[in-house]
């Protein structure tokens, strides 16, 4: 999943995405408002995690903007936005959630909490209500960053693991690789690399092994798809 962190503080910036890379997120980076609406103007982010407090134009603001239609965001309603803020008053959390917020977390915070609110927004996103998804035989828990199929444990880098992530929140739906590069890959990425179809191959022969029926297949010239298969 990709997520866009709008934080100007760069310290806090830094170490947010160093443990979001870490949990396995693509993450971009922006330290205004100004530059949050020109990356979710051409990236489908799957969740924003806000600011109150930037330079240019405060994060409550922000949200009501994209929640207005004000603003256009590649992502459109599913955007999920976790607003953070050392303004705590009761006051201020509702208003945030008035905006538009799906979540409100005050600063100073853990990295742990921040990660579980994450993990909660996006399975609300996809329709998920546990922190295992489950398609066929294969297992994958996004807390503890394991994947199986079936009691074979699957020893993924970081981007198979958001592929396959992906793939098996859109059981059934050919998905293109423009779109995976989209949502797993990070502004850094290059569009003209095959880099979707390298990691996509690889992540296929871990799910086959030797013996069994490959779960993820190619439709030519659309995308891949991922099917429910036996272990």
């Amino acid at each position: 999943m990709r997520l866009l962190v709008v934080e100007d503080e760069e310290d806090l910036a830094g170490a947010l995405r160093v443990g979001l890379v870490r949990a396995g997120y693509a993450v971009d980076v922006a330290v205004d408002a100004a530059q949050a609406y020109e990356l979710l103007l051409v990236n489908a982010y799957d969740l924003m995690l806000l600011d109150v407090n930037l330079p240019d134009e405060d994060g409550f603001a922000v949200c009501r903007a994209i929640r207005s239609g004000a603003v256009e965001v590649a992502a459109g309603q599913d955007l999920r936005v976790l607003m953070l803020t050392a303004r705590g008053a009761l006051g201020d959390r509702v208003r945030g959630l008035d905006e538009g917020a799906d979540d409100y977390l005050v600063k100073p915070f853990a990295l742990v909490e921040l990660l579980a609110r994450v993990r909660a927004l996006l399975r609300r996103d996809t329709g998920g209500t546990g922190v295992v998804l489950t398609v066929g035989a294969l297992t994958l828990d996004v807390a503890r960053q394991e994947a199986r199929r079936g009691v074979r444990e699957l020893q993924l880098t970081r981007k198979e693991f958001g592929v396959l992530e992906y793939l098996m929140t859109h059981p059934g739906r050919v998905v293109p690789a423009e779109e995976l590069l989209e949502h797993v890959w990070d502004a850094n990425a290059d569009p003209f690399t095959e880099t979707v179809r390298v990691t996509v191959g690889t992540l296929r022969r871990k799910l086959t092994g030797t013996d069994t029926e490959p779960p993820i297949e190619t439709v030519i010239g659309r995308g891949y798809r991922l099917r429910e298969v036996a272990a």
